[in-house]
């Protein structure tokens, strides 16, 4: 078998094979190296590992960061969930690990993250902080609906009440989406990723991503990102404004994405990672959800601690407290000049 760089050319192979391969993610078809490019400039690498016959065996997408904020680092995949290495075969993946170091060692990489749902086992460190909640869906919205507790059908109804309203579509809902993300981000402290982010994202995959935007009257106060891949549909972005939460338009938008997926055949929501324990794991846990490990793994070029790049680091603390306090306006514009640092 041989490893090598993919491209373009590729694509249909790839589509192949990641479509059929039960380890594969969202995040491993080949669009996704193309939005990033364009997105945050960043050079990506999509290795391919194939049979002596040309058969594909197994990808690896990756993306290079010279951080200015955390140095000289590969991921798979960065900004996104999920990623990492997608191989049926433990020779395999160990073949894609080895050119993976190779080319981190020519560009002189600090270290390799690899978002994997499934842990290696051979002897990498890894971080297990983070769950993916999950949800398996009936074939209705109608049932989905007839399952959920009382209580949480109340706070289904509460906003309902209130008028508010509900539009999923596309490019459409753009506006309102980033607008309500972007005031989301600020308050949390957080860069926003560039508007035109989502906007490739909705160009490169016309066919299974959506906005759902929950409105007052005609103010847009909730909104959420879906993606599609295979059975499942994920929302990996989703945003409220804090004045409106007490009348429980995230319960309305939870609700309608859900009922959404149904009506389209998804059989699995995925609310999205979450650290056990937190609001927002409990949040998605009184839906049903359940949680699934993510394992991060990490090949170092040099003996020391895991990476910490999260708030916990103290390079993160400092600056979030700062970010709070930017009007929305210069926090669009100067968030993704930062964020395209922060993988």
């Amino acid at each position: 078998m041989k490893v090598r760089l993919a491209g373009p050319q590729d694509i249909p192979d790839i589509d192949r094979f990641v479509g059929n391969n039960e380890r594969s993610s969202a995040y491993h078809d080949y669009r996704w190296i193309t939005v990033i490019e364009k997105s945050f400039g960043h050079k990506c690498y999509y290795l391919v590992c194939e049979e002596p016959d040309g058969t594909m065996a197994g990808t690896l997408p990756m993306v290079h960061l010279k951080s200015l904020l955390f140095g000289n680092l590969l991921v798979s995949m960065p900004f996104l969930n999920y990623g990492g290495v997608c191989a049926d075969h433990p020779a395999v993946r160990d073949l894609l690990i080895d050119e993976a170091i190779r080319t981190a060692k020519d560009l002189g990489a600090d270290h390799i993250e690899f978002r994997q749902e499934r842990p290696f086992d051979n002897g990498f460190p890894v971080k297990t902080l983070k769950v993916s909640m999950r949800l398996g869906l009936p074939a209705s919205g109608t049932d989905l609906w007839t399952s959920l507790p009382s209580k949480l059908r109340s706070q289904i109804r509460k906003p309902q009440k209130e008028g508010m309203t509900v539009r999923i579509a596309r490019s459409e809902e753009l506006e309102n989406f980033y607008r309500i993300f972007s005031i989301n981000m600020r308050d949390l402290g957080t860069p926003v990723y560039p508007k035109h982010f989502f906007k490739y994202i909705l160009d490169h995959f016309p066919e299974n991503s959506w906005i759902c935007t929950v409105s007052a009257g005609k103010t847009p106060v909730a909104s959420g990102f879906l993606l599609g891949f295979k059975e499942k549909l994920e929302i990996p972005w989703a945003s409220s404004i804090r004045e409106y939460n007490r009348l429980g338009p995230n319960m309305l938008l939870y609700w309608s994405c859900l009922e959404f997926a149904c009506n389209r055949g998804y059989r699995v929501f995925d609310f999205g990672r979450s650290t056990v324990g937190e609001s927002t794991y409990k949040f998605k846990e009184q839906w049903g959800a359940v949680p699934h490990p993510m394992y991060w793994h990490y090949w170092m070029a040099s003996e020391g601690p895991m990476p910490e790049i999260n708030p916990r680091n103290a390079k993160y603390r400092f600056a979030i407290g700062l970010w709070k306090k930017l009007p929305v306006p210069v926090a669009q514009v100067f968030g993704p000049r930062i964020v395209r640092n922060i993988p």
